[in-house]
């Protein structure tokens, strides 16, 4: 008996842990660990951050060993072996052209920063839509399960009622046709569960377990600040893409002076050490170590108009970028209003939809007290059924979308971070 008991606890314990729900929080941890898209722009800043190594490199010395040993030898004379190396030393003193790559390497790295905290952002995105999509899927298919529970129990009603001749096979044959619909609509969104379930599965790199669920009746908050123009300023100046596109023309304009460059001159200090030693069978002559130090020199005189097309070149590129930072300014702009209105939009829905959840549950309440009392027909007790479904479930995804909207408008204001996660998953709790 006792042993029983233990077996029954021990079984307990396992299927409770097996249920545990994992919530948003859980979900976006795997993605950065799995999610192939971060895992490549991870990466692709780790090679960006050289670039800064590579541009300083042009301003420092250049060191060099060289060094030969031949032996040569020809019909009826000795053979003559010779060795020597030199070391030699070149140290930029004023070259515009490599200081301006060196500018450009450091804006290069900010680039490389700005474009990866893009992906962090788009990550954080991509994970609580994923996630709020599966949600849905959910509440959809277990409304439309109960849809069809309350379904059958009518058409058995009408059935019960047909037989006993107090209605008409009418009724029967209306709740017969929405229960047929109903099966199809299951499957439909059993299958839609499953596409989202899969799409979550592409972003952790893991079959999802069960998630946590929004809590029944949460209070949404408005943003802060509760003005539009806030959000629009903030888009258009913090914006990671305007960021970007920013430093790609601070770019294009270094490139301008790099390119012109190739009209001045470059002086160089230059130092170097070499000796020599040629010996055969007969003698051995050395000339000594030579030292040499000095300033080194060069003016581009003609190079067949190449460096003014490339300056012409470099000209229009930054243009291009001018007006690229235009165009991720007003879609920065576009993005913020857009989730601003989203995010209010949804918490008035979310407020209409709750009245209409409770005046729907009352009308269904009437409408099977009236066809049991006989002034109500089938019909109107499963119109009713099917409103208080769908809006159940159009409550729980304007609950959804607004939570979306907010780290939407978030980000276009260049302010989405982790913790806005850690605050939405406040509001989950186990299904």
């Amino acid at each position: 008996m006792r042993n029983a008991k233990l077996v029954t606890l021990i079984a307990g314990a396992v299927l409770s842990l097996q249920v545990h729900a994992v919530n948003l929080l859980q979900v976006y941890q795997d993605a950065l660990v799995n999610d192939s898209i971060y895992a490549s722009a991870r990466a692709n800043l780790s090679a960006g951050q050289e670039a800064s190594v590579q541009g300083r490199a042009k301003l420092l010395p250049l060191v060099g060993l060289s060094g030969s040993h031949l032996r040569s030898s020809r019909s009826g004379t000795a053979d003559t072996t010779t060795h020597g190396y030199t070391l030699s030393l070149s140290q930029p003193l004023f070259d515009i052209a490599a200081w301006q790559t060196y500018e450009q390497s450091k804006l290069s790295v900010a680039a490389s920063e700005a474009a990866f905290a893009i992906v962090q952002q788009d990550l954080i995105l991509r994970v609580a839509q994923a996630y709020f999509d599966v949600l849905a899927a959910q509440d959809t298919l277990a409304s439309l399960q109960a849809q069809k529970s309350a379904i059958s129990e009518q058409l058995a009603s009408a059935k019960r009622n047909f037989e006993v001749g107090t209605a008409t096979i009418t009724d029967t044959h209306e709740a017969q046709a929405r229960y047929d619909l109903a099966t199809a609509q299951e499957f439909a969104a059993q299958s839609d569960l499953d596409i989202k379930r899969a799409a979550l599965q592409q972003i952790i790199g893991k079959p999802a377990a069960e998630l946590a669920v929004l809590r029944s009746g949460v209070a949404l908050q408005t943003p802060q600040p509760a003005q539009i123009d806030p959000w629009v300023q903030s888009a258009e100046q913090q914006n990671f893409d305007v960021a970007s596109k920013q430093l790609a023309l601070e770019i294009a304009k270094r490139d301008i002076t790099r390119n012109r460059a190739g009209h001045y001159p470059s002086v160089d200090l230059v130092a170097s050490r070499s000796d020599s030693n040629q010996r055969n069978t007969l003698q051995s002559q050395g000339t000594g170590p030579t030292n040499a130090i000095g300033v080194q020199w060069a003016i581009p005189l003609f190079s067949g108009f190449a460096v003014t097309s490339q300056v012409r070149q470099a000209i229009a590129l930054e243009d291009k970028a001018r007006a690229d930072l235009e165009t991720a300014r007003r879609t920065a702009a576009q993005n913020a209003r857009q989730a601003y209105l989203g995010v209010n939009s949804g918490l008035a829905q979310v407020q209409a939809l709750q009245a209409a959840e409770i005046s729907s549950q009352s009308a269904l309440e009437s409408n099977r007290l009236g066809y049991q009392v006989g002034v109500r027909i089938n019909i109107d007790v499963l119109n009713a059924q099917q409103q208080l479904y769908a809006t159940q479930r159009d409550l729980a995804k304007a609950r959804y979308d607004t939570l979306i909207n907010s780290l939407r408008l978030k980000s276009a204001a260049g302010m989405l971070q982790e913790q806005d996660l850690v605050q939405i998953n406040t509001l989950l709790t186990q299904p």
